[in-house]
């Protein structure tokens, strides 16, 4: 109860800020979605843009009861975001606890952690996970927007995302004379690109896509050599003004640094060991990507069309590492958890989907109704049973071989299959000229087995789970909506694909929240501000009466927030875009061996973060950009005993029209050299660091 007050005071705020607005009773001329669609073709995003991320109806974020954020392509790079986790943890609410046994893509957001609860998507499909890990896509030069849905979402995407869903909405082909981008950059630890972006027609009715992007690197740790591929290729095809198909492949291969953290000294972090890597000279870390996706588009009249997407994805991945390191006396490290892995998995799955607009008891309305299917394989090779441990000098940077005393040794340990299949409907009926409600639902089925190859046991289980969402949309003018809603969602009490025999026995996890929020566009467009205040309800988690006791499905998890955003462009060249947010989480009821942690904080949640960027046009083709990231302190256990502190990180860049067709640029990121953490593990003993001050200087040819 004493959660409450917060949220009712936003919505007090949010009712008097609307108040002088809503006085005003004049028509009100909603956007038009061409207007929309227009404005989303030029690379920019505003309130109006369609959000693909909060909703499949085609609605713009002033339509849409939930809080939502969309980056176009270009925003993205020019603020320094080389991976979809930078661009995201820009956006409010959202920070990154990426290593590498989760690809280092997890995500925090709403007081809920990890890929169980933060969900991505790749132009609208779900990549399903096993083991936890998210590989893909490898970098942002194919990005042409990301949308950013904040709160529940399994009415839209199924199990999973109580805390927020990513859509990364790749570069697509267009119609029009054939364009053409190079860029090549170079800069500290020796790290480089070279890369192409084409797009354009072949003829009247074909037009193509073709994005390739490479980039290396020495690493600012000891032995910190990456390197990264990635290609993104479509060809469309416009059969006829009102059908068109489209094939698209997306790969990305990575071998990311082999870095897993710097130990604490004595519970403290010392700087002198900051660019020491304690992993095993010959370590490896590998990630294979690819989708292919078949897409058709049909108008089949003035008020029906049809979509589908057939899509195959294929994921391989592969680590030999040691992985935990703890400091003793002497200044030596313990280096443990030798593991060698590998997984592979095969997704393949189709989306149907009708949109159909209509009249409903005589008001306007639109309506998607759709089923969705995936046959998921996954396979896990291991040696992760090994027991094995030596030791190193802290003053040096680890060393030798991969060793393992594991008496089975590596090999195929584990055999997973899954079948989902769901129907959704979302639908969208404007109750009067200013009033709309939105509303959707969905049924999921999922059968997963689980074979165990050593023991040649077999375990299945299936599981199903309903969710639904309420939301009204008042457009108290036509820039300036007010919205309420009310939304649920499911999870598993780990990764689907990958529960163990034990977990299988347990239900889905079921949430639901409560968000009202306010979003204006003012000032001609050229400012936004959005509010957002919720509250979240998680029950049926993993948890026993006492720490002696067998774990039950009895736990729950809360938490209540508020979000809110700016952007402006002011005069002479002036731009800015900030947000802030802040979020009370914590375990209203959640026992586990260690202890009783209800009133907890859960771990690597922050209460704060903040974000904060100012563009500056100077004349003569020279702009310049600083950013600031704040990330308030999180703790590292579930006791809160362990605390990782908060961190500002500063960076800037700043670029140059040199030529019509000829741009020069320089990024500068952590430009006060900031030593700070990003996420811990060891129980808080072994920090994931940020990286230092670096420098690129790119340079770029459109023809």
């Amino acid at each position: 109860m004493a959660r409450y007050p917060l949220f009712q005071t936003s919505a007090s705020f949010a009712l008097l800020l609307a108040a002088p607005a809503m006085a005003d009773e004049s028509p009100v001329d909603l956007p038009a979605v061409t207007v929309q669609a227009q404005a989303a073709q030029e690379g920019e995003t505003s309130l109006h843009t369609p959000t693909t991320a909060g909703s499949r109806l085609d609605l713009s974020a002033l339509q849409t009861p939930a809080s939502t954020t969309s980056l176009s392509g270009a925003e993205v790079r020019e603020r320094n975001n080389r991976s979809v986790q930078d661009a995201v943890t820009r956006t409010p609410g959202i920070s990154t606890i990426g290593t590498p046994g989760n690809g280092g893509t997890a995500l925090s957001a709403r007081g809920f952690t990890g890929h169980s609860s933060t969900m991505q998507l790749y132009d609208g499909t779900r990549q399903y996970i096993g083991a936890g890990t998210v590989t893909f896509p490898v970098d942002t030069w194919s990005v042409e927007r990301i949308d950013v849905l904040r709160g529940p979402a399994s009415v839209l995407y199924g199990e999973g995302a109580t805390g927020a869903v990513i859509n990364v909405v790749p570069k697509k082909p267009f119609a029009g004379e054939i364009r053409n981008h190079l860029r090549v950059g170079y800069g500290s630890d020796d790290r480089r690109q070279a890369a192409l972006d084409s797009g354009g027609s072949l003829n009247d009715g074909l037009s193509y896509r073709l994005n390739i992007n490479q980039q290396a690197s020495n690493g600012w740790v000891d032995r910190g050599d990456s390197e990264s591929l990635a290609l993104s290729a479509a060809l469309r095809w416009d059969a006829s003004d009102d059908l068109s198909f489209s094939l698209s492949h997306d790969q990305g291969d990575q071998s990311p640094e082999r870095y897993f953290g710097t130990p604490l000294v004595d519970g403290k972090y010392r700087e002198g060991i900051r660019e020491r890597n304690y992993n095993v000279a010959n370590a490896d870390i590998r990630y294979n990507d690819q989708i292919t996706r078949l897409s058709t588009d049909w108008r089949i009249n003035d008020a029906l069309s049809a979509s589908n997407q057939l899509y195959y994805i294929k994921t391989q991945r592969y680590w030999r590492n040691a992985e935990t390191y703890r400091w003793q006396p002497g200044d030596l490290i313990n280096r443990s958890s030798f593991y060698e892995i590998k997984h592979t998995q095969e997704q393949v799955g189709d989306r149907q989907s009708f949109t159909l607009n209509h009249s409903l008891f005589g008001l306007d309305s639109r309506t998607v109704v759709g089923v969705d299917y995936n046959r998921i394989h996954f396979a896990r090779q291991h040696d992760f049973a090994s027991s094995f441990s030596d030791t190193v000098p802290l003053a040096g940077s680890g060393g030798d071989q991969y060793q393992s005393n594991d008496p089975r040794g590596y090999g195929p340990r584990e055999r997973n299959l899954a079948r989902q299949f769901s129907l959704f409907a979302e639908n969208r009926t404007q109750l009067t000229e200013r009033l709309s409600l939105v509303t959707g639902v969905r049924r999921d089925q999922v059968h997963i087995q689980r074979d165990d190859l050593l023991s040649e046991s077999s375990v299945d289980r299936s599981l199903s789970g309903g969710n639904w969402r309420a939301g009204l949309v008042f457009a108290l003018t036509p820039e300036l909506s007010l919205y309420g809603q009310y939304a649920t969602s499911t999870e598993g009490v780990n990764n689907l694909l990958t529960l163990s025999p034990s977990q299988q026995q347990f239900d889905l996890s079921e949430a639901k929240q409560s968000e009202i929020g306010l979003k204006q566009m003012f000032w001609n467009g050229q400012g936004e501000w959005t509010l957002a205040a919720y509250h979240i309800v998680k029950k049926k988690l993993l948890s026993r009466e006492t720490p002696a006791s067998p774990t039950e499905q009895i736990g729950q998890q809360s938490s209540d927030g508020l979000e809110a955003t700016l952007e402006l462009a002011l005069g002479n060249g002036w731009q800015v875009s900030a947000n802030a947010a802040l979020v009370r989480a914590e375990y209203d009821d959640f026992v586990e061996g260690g202890g009783d942690r209800s009133g907890n904080r859960p771990s690597n949640v922050p209460r704060r973060t903040a974000n904060l960027w100012l563009n500056k046009a100077l004349g003569q083709g020279v702009d310049v950009g600083m950013g600031a990231r704040y990330v308030d302190a999180r703790y590292a256990d579930t006791a809160n005993q362990i605390e990782v502190p908060g961190y500002t990180v500063v960076d800037a860049n700043i670029a140059w029209q040199a030529l019509p067709d000829v741009r020069l640029g320089l990024e500068l990121n952590n430009l006060f050299d900031r030593q700070y953490a990003t996420t811990a593990s060891s129980a808080g003993q072994q920090w994931y660091l940020g990286a230092p001050r670096s420098l690129f200087v790119t340079a770029d040819y459109s023809f």
